[in-house]
């Protein structure tokens, strides 16, 4: 008998459910991703550079700067998307020119 109680079989937890809950939670789904495309649209900006991609560009240009220097970074940054390039230093765009 207490093995029967314990038994998770034993409960229906779908029955607990109503039936209309999956057809309620299509609607907030499909709002939810629509306002987070929204939230993460950056527009294209004309200055090459590392793109913004949910905040992990300018954690990854900082940590570039810290972990390289100032004139490794630069050189890197320089060799990889031209003279002029911006990158976030301390969580603010900067603008590399070089040449």
């Amino acid at each position: 008998m207490v093995l029967e109680t314990l038994n998770p079989m034993h409960y229906n937890i779908t029955s607990l459910i109503p039936d209309t809950m999956p057809m309620a939670t299509v609607p907030i789904l499909i709002l939810m991703c629509f306002l987070f495309l929204i939230w993460n649209h950056e527009e294209t900006s004309s200055i090459p550079g590392p793109g913004y991609c949910m905040g992990i560009g300018p954690l990854i240009s900082h940590g570039r700067f810290l972990w390289m220097g100032v004139g490794n970074a630069c050189n890197y940054y320089n060799k990889t998307y031209g003279e002029f390039v911006r990158v976030w230093i301390s969580g603010e765009e900067t603008f590399i020119i070089s040449k």
